[in-house]
């Protein structure tokens, strides 16, 4: 790990510490970390082709015609991607979703950016997260009952 010093006024430290106080980071360096990896990461500009994670959230209008059947359809059109999806209903025709997309960041870009622009999609947000491939292939030989070589992938601290 590498030492950084930085220097900051009163009003952004007071700001840092109650940052820290809020989402119970340990330390200034801790949350300095968080808060450059959350930084770097939404930057716009990641390679279109770079291996991430997205996280899409947005909200529904049910009642919009065909919508609660397009959205669904989004993800089957995208099924090598589509990880996983949850919906939370808030009112009689309103939900908040969220779906966790794998891929490249071009093509999980694309497939939110195309969600965001449907009429009675509001509050769209695009989370991603950098991965890379673990090359180094290993085994658990710990009593599993199905031991078997394997990689993982790895979140990354950038694109």
């Amino acid at each position: 790990m590498q030492r950084t010093t930085i220097a900051i006024d009163d009003e952004l430290a007071a700001a840092l510490d109650a940052y820290m106080d809020s989402t119970g980071a340990g330390s200034r360096s801790e949350a300095v970390r968080d808060l450059v990896r959350r930084g770097l990461s939404a930057r716009p500009g990641a390679p279109a082709d770079a291996p991430c994670f997205g996280v899409v959230s947005y909200t529904i209008d049910q009642s919009v015609r065909n919508l609660a059947a397009r959205v669904p359809q989004g993800r089957l059109d995208r099924h090598d991607q589509a990880v996983a999806s949850l919906s939370i209903p808030i009112d009689h025709t309103t939900s908040i979703d969220v779906t966790l997309m794998r891929g490249p960041v071009g093509d999980v870009s694309s497939y939110a950016e195309k969600l965001f622009l449907e009429r009675g999609v509001m509050h769209g947000t695009l989370n991603l997260i950098p991965v890379g491939q673990d090359t180094s292939a290993h085994s658990h030989d710990e009593g599993f009952a199905s031991n078997h070589t394997h990689t993982h992938l790895r979140v990354r601290s950038g694109f």
